[in-house]
């Protein structure tokens, strides 16, 4: 199994659905290559799960979108037993328990406990499914776990190694604040401008301000540079907060859309490119367009 492909590795080009509605038991000439029908009460969570927040609007979003449409995109489990252990697909496994789904489709695949960690780190982050500072856990917990380089890291997750390095620097941050971006009360562009400064003290003294004051990234950015002495402002221009705005916004439509965004400025305008990974995917992309 090639890990550095992520999600793609483990979903078969061509898949069938078993006329069946649940196989429970074992059959091999179904393992790995096609989509089962499993009820949702076998399927155990995968403990490696690096998300720790599941937001209650946007699980509510699914769940109407499954209520309607169905599950388009299988998950991804392996055998436990007499039972099935998650690899990828939790939000998809919790709405079905909302709604009482009988079955939902997944495929089996074998995996190791070290690759069912990997695989799941490796489908949050592609799938956009993770606040910043979780991503920014997973990243270190490939990198201390698997003794992965930062540029390994970045060509798993399809990144650049500056993307993630400036995701880790966001573990360096007090406490407070790392809360404040889980619960979205800061964004991303603020936190990546307060990991920015050197010194704890000072980078609580601005998250108060910029909660206080309510101010945005551009704001946050002018105010950072204005305190600081005259040498050190030298040759900082503004785009570390045009790009800090734009990576802001980007990661509004990836949360609302469920997956990778991009935005190109160009003058005043630009253009979105938005990333899907099936068909399944693109065909729910439009349904929520």
């Amino acid at each position: 199994m090639s890990l550095g492909r992520g999600l793609d590795s483990l979903i078969p080009k061509k898949t069938i659905t078993p006329t069946a509605p649940a196989p429970d038991k074992p059959d091999e000439t179904l393992s790995g290559e096609r989509i089962l029908q499993l009820p949702p009460e076998k399927i155990k969570v995968n403990p490696h799960q690096p998300r720790k927040e599941f937001g209650h609007a946007s699980l509510e979003e699914l769940i109407n979108s499954i209520k309607e449409h169905g599950i388009f995109q299988p998950l991804i489990v392996t055998r436990l037993g007499q039972d099935y252990e998650l690899i990828a697909g939790e939000r998809r496994l919790r709405a079905a328990k909302v709604l009482e789904l009988t079955t939902v489709p997944a495929i089996v695949r074998e995996a190791s406990e070290s690759e069912k960690l990997e695989l799941a780190i490796i489908e949050n982050v592609q799938r956009k499914n993770l606040n910043p500072i979780e991503e920014a856990a997973a990243y270190q917990r490939l990198m201390d776990e698997f003794s992965l380089t930062q540029e390994e890291v970045a060509q798993k997750v399809g990144k650049s190694r500056a993307a993630v390095a400036n995701t880790l620097r966001l573990l360096i941050l007090p406490e407070e604040v790392q809360l404040a971006i889980m619960k979205d009360d800061i964004s991303e562009g603020h936190a990546k401008i307060l990991a920015g400064i050197d010194s704890p003290e000072e980078q609580e003294k601005f998250f108060k301000k910029i909660i206080k004051e309510k101010l945005n990234v551009r704001e946050t950015e002018k105010v950072v540079q204005e305190s600081r002495p005259r040498k050190k402002r030298e040759g900082i221009g503004p785009s570390l907060a045009a790009s800090a705005e734009t990576q802001a916004q980007e990661e509004k439509l990836r949360r609302k859309l469920g997956t990778k965004v991009k935005i190109e400025k160009k003058g005043s305008g630009g253009k979105v490119i938005i990333e899907y990974y099936s068909e399944e995917e693109l065909k729910e992309l439009i349904e929520r367009l």
